[in-house]
């Protein structure tokens, strides 16, 4: 019990120390709150004796800042007048000294125009963009006539002698002569074409590099003038006779199918040699240089370079096909359809290239015209082919061969068949303009023919002689000649061998009998020279004329 009572009383003195313990932090807990309520209350008075003094050095602040904003304002403003001043005597002294600075000058007012105009509260900005305005307008007017003036004084016509040297060497004329280099150009393109030696074409320099540039820069300040048709009709002017007149000085006529019909055939051959070299330099050289040169000035301005490029060449064009549409639509003859498969072969060889120079939209009637001259020249050709079997087989010439010998129609015809072997391919070509089947077979039967034709005309022929020897000798040695000749040739890859024996059987035939007829002749004149013997009249003449006639064969 002793020891219960001292416990209670020891914990009895531990409660009595917390207690005061306890009372001793809540005091000092006052004493803090009381403090720091102090302190709050001292800070809210030194806050709201400050707060005038934030205010006044906060407007000072935006007073600063407001009046480097100003002074930056007005010293762009002021930048943009000596700007406007220095364009400004830039333009009055005009672009002809210095056409680069005249043209920074005109983008220095773009620049001034743009600058005011977002600067509404600039009380003069009105006044200030109309003034730039009105100097711009100046300027652009200016600046076209200084375009027309310069794209005028680079834009004359090329000296045939500076296309020629743009030629490929073995195209180059050796005289002179357009046609010189024309009548050699299928051997020569076909040596070129064996050998490994690349077909360069180099385009003739129609505008100097330097000035291109200029014509650029001056277009492009133009066309954002909205000056687009201005400088439409200038380039066209310009350029359009530059390239007529370049064609006129090659050589290049406006001929229709009347002056066609009145020339003389050697007359009108050389014509359409030339046209063809012409054909060539135009398309390859002149059109392809005149598409560069657009393409460079109107560079970013596609649409309208097109459309200049288009109405640039739209009469040259017309005026080189208005020959071969003459061609193409005057009276048929033999002799013509060489010439017609050269036209339609170099319009195939330049085709590609015409699609290529003249793609765009507005060159649309160009190429159609093109296409359609193509077409035309070789239904042409193909009619004239007919026409030269039909005449074959009607020539109705009186021209005796008195000795029996080939007559003129089987070499002409021989060799105007030969000739046409120069042209395997393209008569190939022809073939498939109109027909989806074997051209080699449609170009063999037409050959096959032609072939028949002229042994049935000749067979007309024989019959013109009285005596059936002469007639025989005749047909054997045409047959004979014609069978020869398809055998060194490429025609006998075409008719095929099957025709060739054929036909030895024939000559071997006609050969029999006129040696069967010959010596029947000789008999009788044994004959008779027995007979007249006895009466003392000898014809020796006769006898030893038969004798060597029948020793040459």
């Amino acid at each position: 019990m002793v020891a219960h009572a001292a416990a209670m009383e020891t914990l009895s003195e531990r409660a009595a120390l917390m207690r005061e313990s306890m009372q001793k932090t809540q005091s000092i807990t006052d004493s803090m709150v009381a403090i720091l309520g102090s302190f709050d209350h001292r800070l809210s008075a030194l806050e709201t004796a400050m707060r005038p003094t934030q205010l006044r050095t906060h407007s000072i602040r935006r007073a600063h800042e407001n009046i480097d904003k100003t002074l930056k304002a007005a010293e762009a403003i002021l930048n943009q007048f000596d700007r406007s001043r220095q364009a400004e005597a830039k333009i009055l002294r005009g672009p002809h000294e210095d056409l680069e600075s005249y043209l920074e000058a005109v983008d220095q007012l773009r620049s001034i125009v743009r600058f005011f105009s977002g600067n509404k509260g600039f009380k003069s900005s009105i006044m200030v963009v109309n003034q730039a305005n009105n100097l711009l307008g100046k300027a652009i007017s200016k600046l076209e006539e200084e375009f027309r003036q310069l794209l005028n004084a680079y834009s004359k016509p090329v000296e045939p002698d500076r296309l020629f040297d743009c030629l490929p060497n073995s195209m180059r004329p050796s005289a002179g002569s357009p046609r010189d280099g024309e009548s050699n150009g299928k051997k020569q393109s076909e040596h070129q074409n064996k050998s490994l030696e690349p077909v360069v074409y180099q385009l003739p320099t129609l505008i100097p590099p330097r000035i291109l540039p200029l014509l650029h820069d001056m277009t492009q300040q133009m066309i954002q003038a909205g000056h687009q048709l201005q400088i439409a009709t200038i380039y066209r002017d310009a350029r359009a006779s530059a390239v007529e007149q370049t064609l006129r000085k090659l050589g290049v006529e406006r001929l229709g199918k009347e002056d066609v019909q009145k020339m003389q055939w050697e007359v009108l051959e050389a014509k359409i040699g030339n046209w063809i070299h012409f054909m060539r330099i135009a398309v390859k050289l002149l059109f392809a240089g005149e598409k560069k040169v657009c393409d460079e000035i109107f560079e970013g301005h596609e649409n309208l370079g097109e459309q200049c490029f288009a109405e640039v060449t739209a009469n040259s064009v017309t005026m080189l096909l208005s020959f071969g549409e003459a061609i193409a639509k005057s009276k048929r003859s033999p002799e013509k359809l060489f010439v017609l498969l050269d036209m339609y072969e170099i319009m195939r060889e330049l085709q590609t290239e015409i699609d290529i120079i003249f793609a765009s939209k507005y060159c649309g009637e160009m190429r159609e015209a093109s296409l359609v001259l193509s077409k035309r020249l070789a239904q042409t050709a193909q009619e004239t082919f007919g026409d030269f079997e039909e005449a074959v087989e009607k020539d109705a010439t009186k021209t005796a061969v008195l000795d029996g010998t080939v007559h003129p129609l089987t070499s002409y015809v021989i060799n105007y068949v030969k000739f046409l072997f120069d042209y395997h391919s393209t008569l190939q070509q022809l073939f498939k303009e109109f027909d989806d089947g074997d051209a080699e077979k449609q170009l063999a039967s037409i050959t096959t023919r032609i072939m028949q034709a002229l042994q049935s005309n000749l067979d007309g022929k024989s019959k013109q002689y009285k005596d059936p020897a002469l007639t025989q000798l005749f047909l054997m040695n045409n047959i004979h000649y014609i069978v020869r000749s398809v055998r060194r040739s490429e025609a006998k890859d075409l008719l095929g061998d099957d025709w060739v024996q054929i036909h030895r059987r024939v000559v071997q035939q006609h050969a029999n009998q006129y040696k069967r007829i010959a010596w029947s002749k000789v008999f009788c004149s044994a004959f008779r020279f027995r007979e007249l013997s006895r009466e003392g009249v000898v014809r020796l003449e006769m006898v030893e004329a038969q004798l060597a006639f029948l020793g040459r064969w």
